[in-house]
């Protein structure tokens, strides 16, 4: 059953990809890292698997905060979403 959280994290997800696509070159550094970061989120399903990404995506936030403020934002929105799911 998906829950309006799980909703919500997935309308965060998808704007993210797409403030990727729009903001981020694709022969960027941080892209792939950001990538990477999009694919785990999206694949994790279970609570467990989100916990360990939630400091990764904290490292991302730092590392792009400088360069991608829009996409950090929206990592942030993340992050805080994943915390008021309890994880």
């Amino acid at each position: 059953m998906t829950t309006p959280d799980d909703s919500k994290l997935q309308a965060e997800l998808r704007a993210l990809r797409a403030e990727l696509d729009r903001s981020v070159a694709h022969d960027s550094p941080a892209r792939p890292r950001i990538e990477q970061l999009l694919r785990d989120l999206e694949e994790s399903g279970a609570e467990g698997r989100r916990q360990n990404l939630v400091g990764n995506l904290r490292a991302a936030v730092q590392h792009f905060e400088a360069e991608h403020p829009r996409a950090t934002a929206i990592m942030n929105d993340i992050m805080v979403l994943l915390s008021n799911m309890g994880i």
